[in-house]
């Protein structure tokens, strides 16, 4: 081979391993920032060895007022049980936002807080079967707590209506209804003025029935494609089918009886100025921000739910079983951050990684609900015994997987918040 092409092969070679090497990832790796030190030393001091869900009080409750700062009195706010699935969270943030108001998804959770915060004011966010219905009336003993002026049951079709019906006749409830209209999720309720207008009919035919309001979730408008217009487009349908069913709903309502126009979600409340027909807003998640509700319309909220979890074993490289160690070998030599095994107390939870930067899941060794295996540079620092931080990706029913709830603040563990019942 003539020297000129064997110095330009040589070159040639040499340019795509410098191109190779570009796309190699660097280190993501660094130690705890303040912020996790100081919930490390909390977790410490209070001589918590297990994994712990943490929340921090403080941004929750910041969070909380910059809500009803966008909200500035305009509409009512209800806080969703389902995503802040604790009474002594909840208390907090109802005593903040002034409100009694609360939505409910579950039985045990309905029978929950109707025996222990009597006051409150209960929205079923899901229809339940009628046999669920029945059940809460079975066992509903506290009598300070007064369904026929303070739960609404969320109804989604003239055919579960007319369970609800039966059953109040049966047993001679007295049951508010409010219907579930469908403004463009496609999850259900009401799809047609038609439709509800049979609704309102079986509704204004039975003393035992009365008509409290429209409840329309309208997520899908943050949860849409970001083609120009499109969401735009999604959120003028969603209020103009909410204006058609309100209309039908107010002509059938006795005059000045107070309407519950529910709309709304963690994502969508800032879509909502109380400008249009819906005259309450539902949210919770939002308010704890975890790493699905990381969205340009949140930007200001801050994450205050963490799982925190103590490092099992660490100081050892990175090694697949035995038979396939070439390949966590290669996996090593090319991505220093494959370079160190950390493995922790527990794991397989619907979270991410958070503190100390740069520790992920390895997608080569697998999940554990055990011992989950991190993988890191070295450059966390971690030691036995340390906390790693994986920051939720919803709230409901995360919270509900550790036990009681630490609450962090000023610097310390301050409180624990035992959770709601465990249920769909």
């Amino acid at each position: 081979m003539p020297a000129g092409r064997r110095t330009f092969l040589a070159a040639l070679g040499a340019g795509a391993g410098a191109a190779l090497l570009a796309f190699r990832p660097s280190d993501a790796g660094a130690r705890h920032p303040a912020y996790f030190e100081g919930i490390s030393r909390a977790l410490a001091e209070a001589g918590i060895a297990t994994p712990t869900m943490v929340i921090d009080r403080e941004r929750m409750l910041a969070n909380v007022q910059r809500v009803l700062a966008h909200i500035g009195g305009r509409m009512q706010l209800r806080l969703v049980a389902k995503s802040l699935s604790s009474l002594p969270l909840l208390d907090p943030l109802m005593q903040a936002a002034a409100t009694q108001r609360l939505m409910v998804f579950s039985l045990p959770a309905l029978q929950q807080i109707a025996a222990e915060r009597p006051a409150t004011d209960l929205l079923l966010g899901k229809p339940l079967p009628v046999a669920a219905a029945a059940r809460f009336y079975e066992h509903a003993a506290n009598n300070a707590f007064h369904p026929e002026r303070q739960l609404q049951w969320l109804v989604d079709t003239p055919q579960r209506l007319a369970q609800y019906r039966s059953l109040a006749q049966g047993r001679g409830l007295r049951m508010r209804i409010n219907i579930e209209i469908d403004v463009g999720l496609h999850r259900g309720g009401v799809e047609s003025p038609r439709e509800l207008q049979e609704m309102i009919d079986i509704i204004a035919s039975e003393p035992r029935l009365s008509l409290a309001g429209l409840m329309g979730y309208d997520a899908h408008v943050a949860k849409l494609p970001g083609i120009p217009g499109l969401r735009e487009r999604a959120l003028a349908e969603s209020k103009r089918r909410y204006a058609e069913c309100a209309s039908l709903a107010r002509k059938a309502m006795p005059h000045g009886e107070p309407a519950c126009f529910n709309t709304g979600g963690s994502l969508t409340y800032r879509l909502h100025d109380g400008s249009a027909d819906a005259n309450e807003l539902a949210l919770g998640s939002a308010l704890l921000k975890p790493g699905d509700f990381d969205s340009p319309l949140l930007h200001d909220l801050m994450p205050a739910a963490f799982i925190a979890t103590p490092v099992l074993k660490a100081g050892r490289a990175f090694l697949l079983p035995y038979g396939v160690e070439t390949i966590g070998a290669a996996a090593a030599a090319w991505d220093v951050n494959q370079r160190q095994a950390y493995f922790i107390y527990g794991g397989n939870w619907l979270a991410d990684p958070v503190s100390p930067a740069g520790l992920t899941e390895s997608s080569l060794y697998g999940t554990s609900s055990n011992q989950q295996l991190l993988v890191g540079s070295g450059a966390q620092g971690l030691r036995p015994d340390d906390f790693v931080f994986l920051r939720p990706r919803q709230s409901e029913a995360v919270l509900q997987q550790f036990g009681d709830i630490a609450v962090f603040e000023d610097g310390r563990i301050a409180d624990w918040w035992p959770a709601l019942p465990s249920c769909a």
